[in-house]
């Protein structure tokens, strides 16, 4: 996710109005680098980037708790979900990288798993965090539903 151009904090407002301006334009901006990943190569370097993006995001959204009800908890859970596909798919490439090419077998087992991941992170994006109207309820959600 490319960090904001535009972190401006309105001080006249409160914490959740500050949320609601902005985190939905956070929300936007995270989808479409999700999209875009899928788009292209998915090399275990930029499923690397993918990942700390979506620590970003979620932490973003986790220092937010409070302007935010229960419906918030349900939306970092399926983000924890999309960090941990990229967490072992860097876990296999940092591992088969440790052992080098002598070891063979470890290495294709490594391989098989990380292209595994791979096609399951790509089917939980698309069939579950991407599919149609999440990126709505997702927006809606950050936009209108903050404490007052």
């Amino acid at each position: 996710m490319a960090k904001t151009t535009d972190p401006a904090w309105n001080t006249s407002k409160t914490a959740s109005q500050n949320a609601s301006l902005r985190l939905p334009k956070v929300a936007r901006a995270y989808f479409e680098e999700g999209r875009k990943l899928f788009e292209e190569t998915r090399s275990a370097p930029v499923l690397h980037r993918f990942r700390l993006a979506t620590k970003r995001f979620r932490y973003t959204l986790e220092l937010f708790r409070p302007c935010y009800g229960p419906g918030l908890e349900r939306r970092l859970a399926l983000l924890r979900a999309v960090q941990d596909y990229p967490g072992e798919i860097n876990d296999c490439a940092a591992a088969a990288e440790l052992l080098g090419p002598s070891q063979n077998r470890i290495a294709a087992f490594l391989e098989r798993r990380r292209t595994a991941k791979t096609s399951a992170l790509r089917e939980y994006w698309q069939q579950t965090f991407d599919a149609a109207g999440q990126e709505r309820w997702w927006v809606d959600y950050l936009a209108r539903f903050t404490r007052k």
